[in-house]
């Protein structure tokens, strides 16, 4: 499972806020983060908050799931290498997130306690009428508790699947089943949502609130949060 970055407005707002400008490297290396096979989730499934987290976040994005294996595609290959698309939860613990990427490391434990995927697969050619330049246009939306939060388009993504997928595999192999996160969209996240509008009005999830993420021609995601175990202490 690989998640990337690909969407500029939620890189340059999370960015600006924090005084930076856009890195030029951004519009040359589709970066990503390998995530956790063995912390996937389905549609209807409880997300437990994991332990020491009081900042949990949603993540809208889109996945795209590989059907043939290969290495050093180029990006035409790599798109033809797709077998389909579905929604993609990218759960965060922001507070947690944030103290480990200060040391120049992760995201490890603020990402890897949960990702959803679901709630169907959607095949290539049943999105071929919505194409727009290097993807599709396809609605998305967020709701927490009934709530809008969140609204794009995937045609605001600025790296193509077959484009990132083509990197995946620089160098390497990606193989059958391997999992293509598109990071986040433009307003896709709380964390991006609070630092414009404030905390107040877009707090953390809390244990109970329900977490409905919709792409359309893709269906809805919708997950439950609950509470989590206490941390214990490593020593």
């Amino acid at each position: 499972m690989r998640d990337f970055y690909a969407f500029e407005q939620h890189v340059r707002t999370a960015r600006q806020k924090r005084g930076l400008e856009m890195d030029p490297d951004w519009y040359e290396l589709p970066v990503f983060y390998f995530s956790n096979p063995y912390a996937v989730c389905g549609p209807d499934d409880d997300v437990a908050m994991p332990p020491g987290c009081a900042e949990l976040d949603y993540e809208l994005e889109v996945a795209a799931v590989v059907g043939v294996s290969g290495a050093d595609l180029d990006p035409d290959e790599a798109q033809r290498s797709i077998a389909g698309y579905c929604v993609m939860n990218d759960w965060s613990a922001r507070d947690i997130q944030r103290r480990e990427m200060k040391l120049s490391m992760g995201p490890v434990k603020g990402k890897d306690f949960a990702t959803s995927l679901g709630p169907v697969f959607v095949t290539p050619d049943e999105l071929e009428d919505t194409r727009r330049d290097r993807s599709y246009n396809l609605a998305m939306t967020a709701t927490v508790n009934g709530v809008e939060y969140s609204r794009a388009s995937l045609a605001d993504i600025y790296w193509s699947f077959g484009e990132m997928l083509a990197y995946a595999s620089r160098g390497t192999r990606v193989e059958t089943g391997d999992v293509i996160g598109s990071g986040t969209c433009g307003t896709g996240c709380i964390l991006e949502r609070s630092l414009v509008h404030g905390v107040d009005r877009y707090p953390w999830l809390q244990a109970g609130d329900v977490v409905e993420l919709s792409v359309e021609r893709l269906g809805t995601l919708r997950n439950t949060v609950t509470a989590g175990e206490a941390l214990r202490p490593l020593r």
